[in-house]
C-alpha cells in the first residue's frame, strides 16, 4: 500500500506546483496588463480636468463604484467578463488617480515626484515579492487583521474627506497606508505561492489594489514633503 500511495502524493505536488506557476505567471501578465488601462483613465482624467473639479462626497460616490466594480469582478472571475471588468475597472481607477497626479504635476518638480514613486512602488513589490517567494513563515492568519485594518482605514479616510479635512490626518493615514498595503502585497503573493489562491483574476485584483494604495499613498507624501511650489 505505501508503494502505491507515495507515487499519487508525488504526482498531486507536481500537478499542485505546476497550478501555482501558472496562477502567479498569469497573475503578473495580467497584472502588467491592468496598467495600460490605468495610464489610459489618468491621461483622460488629466486631458478632460473632470476629476480635479470632483467635490469630496463625490469622490465617496466614485469610491461606491469602484466596490461595486470589484463585486462584479469577483462575481465572473472564472469568465472572460471577469478579464473584461478587471481592465475597466483599472481604466476607472486610474481616471481617479489624474486628480492626485493633476495636483502634483503642478507642483515645481512634480514630474520627478511622479517618477520617484513610481520608483518607490516597484522597489517595495520587488522586496515583497521576493519575501513572499523565499520564506518559509505562514502568514495565513495575518488575513483578518489585514481586512480589519484596511476598514479602518478606508473609514478614517471617508471621514477626514467628508468631515475633518486635516492634512496631517491625511499624511499620518497615507503612511500608515503604505506599511499596511505593503504587508498585503507579501501576504497576497504568499497566498499564490502557497496555493491559496488558484484565480489569476482574484490575484490580480488583489495584488493591484495593493500596488495602486502604495503608489497613491506615496505620491501624495512626496507631493507634501517634498514639493516645490
Amino acid at each position: 500500500m505505501n508503494q502505491s500511495y507515495e507515487p499519487r502524493v508525488g504526482m498531486d505536488y507536481a500537478v499542485s506546483a505546476q497550478t501555482r506557476n501558472r496562477v502567479l505567471r498569469n497573475t503578473y501578465l495580467l497584472l502588467a496588463l491592468s496598467m495600460i488601462p490605468t495610464v489610459l483613465g489618468a491621461y483622460v482624467g488629466l486631458r478632460t480636468g473632470i476629476a480635479a473639479n470632483l467635490s469630496g462626497l463625490m469622490v465617496v460616490g466614485l469610491l461606491a463604484v469602484a466596490y461595486a466594480l470589484m463585486f462584479a469582478i469577483e462575481k465572473t472571475k472564472n469568465s472572460a467578463t471577469g478579464v473584461v471588468l478587471l481592465l475597466v475597472f483599472t481604466g476607472f481607477m486610474g481616471f481617479m488617480l489624474s486628480r492626485l497626479i493633476g495636483w502634483v504635476l503642478g507642483l515645481g518638480n512634480g514630474t520627478q515626484l511622479v517618477m520617484t514613486a513610481f520608483a518607490g512602488t516597484a522597489a517595495v513589490f520587488a522586496t515583497m515579492a521576493t519575501i513572499a517567494t523565499t520564506t518559509k513563515r505562514d502568514f495565513s492568519g495575518a488575513g483578518r487583521w489585514l481586512l480589519v485594518g484596511g476598514i479602518v482605514l478606508l473609514v478614517s479616510g471617508v471621514l477626514n474627506i467628508l468631515v475633518f479635512q486635516s492634512p496631517a490626518l491625511s499624511a499620518a493615514l497615507s503612511t500608515v497606508a503604505i506599511a499596511l498595503f505593503s504587508f498585503w502585497l507579501m501576504y497576497d503573493i504568499k497566498r499564490i505561492v502557497d496555493g491559496g489562491e488558484t484565480n489569476y483574476v482574484s490575484a490580480t485584483l488583489s495584488l493591484y489594489l495593493s500596488l495602486y494604495n502604495i503608489f497613491q499613498n506615496l505620491l501624495y507624501l512626496l507631493g507634501i514633503f517634498g514639493g516645490d511650489e
